[in-house]
Order: C-alpha cells, then sequence, then structure tokens
C-alpha cells in the first residue's frame, strides 16, 4: 500500500470520519429533508451544541423506537434479552460494540437496553 494511502486511511480512522458520514446518511435517508444540505448543517449544529452541553445530539431512534427494538428481541415477553442479541442490535444500528464487556449468560432489561443504546449513540457523536 502507498504511503498515502496509508496516511489517508489513518487520518479517515483518527477522525472517525466514516461513522460520522454513515451517520448524517442514514440521518438524510430517513428523515428525506427537501433541503439536504440545510438538513446537514442544522445536524451539524446540534450536534455540535450538544458536544457544547447546549443542547441534544441527533437520534435517528427515538425511545419509541427504542421500545420497539427491544420488544422484537424479546420474543417470548420475558422482559429482557441475552447479552448477544443486545451486541447485535447495537451492530445492526452501526454502533460500536467494542468496549462492550458482556458475560454471555447476562440477561439485559429493557432499562439497561435503553441506557446502553442512549450511551452507544452518543459516543457515535463524539467525532
Amino acid at each position: 500500500m502507498a504511503a498515502g494511502e496509508e496516511q489517508s486511511r489513518e487520518y479517515l480512522r483518527r477522525h472517525r470520519l466514516p461513522e460520522l458520514l454513515h451517520r448524517l446518511g442514514a440521518l438524510l435517508l430517513f428523515h428525506r429533508p427537501e433541503r439536504p444540505r440545510e438538513f446537514l448543517i442544522q445536524v451539524l449544529e446540534r450536534v455540535k451544541a450538544g458536544r457544547r452541553a447546549e443542547g441534544e445530539y441527533p437520534f435517528l431512534m427515538d425511545e419509541d423506537n427504542v421500545d420497539a427494538m427491544f420488544s422484537l428481541l424479546d420474543v417470548l415477553g420475558q422482559g429482557h434479552i441475552r447479552a448477544a442479541q443486545y451486541r447485535e442490535a447495537l451492530k445492526t444500528l452501526g454502533l460500536s460494540t467494542e468496549d462492550l464487556e458482556l458475560e454471555a449468560d447476562v440477561n439485559i432489561t429493557l432499562d439497561v437496553f435503553k441506557e446502553g443504546m442512549k450511551k452507544k449513540m452518543l459516543e457515535s457523536w463524539s467525532v
């Protein structure tokens, strides 16, 4: 691999630009705004405000969506899911699972699921 290409990859990785572009693209496709450039500027302004603790980060999923996702995973209505299901849910949303330290036999309740999703979504904007 050429030195320039390696430097470019390192730059993208260091600044987590692929993740940022993925989030922005997902928000565009979800909302399908009439004025996409203005929408992206507004989203980036919200991210900036969120980083300064002056506002909320933009989220693709609201609390109702997270509840629905959990209920789809908890097909038997037991009030919990397995750690593997939680990990896959995070991956499905493009959220990092690298730092998750969960035992395989741990049960994840709805409250833990919501808190974990919120934490991972916040981390995803910390570019």
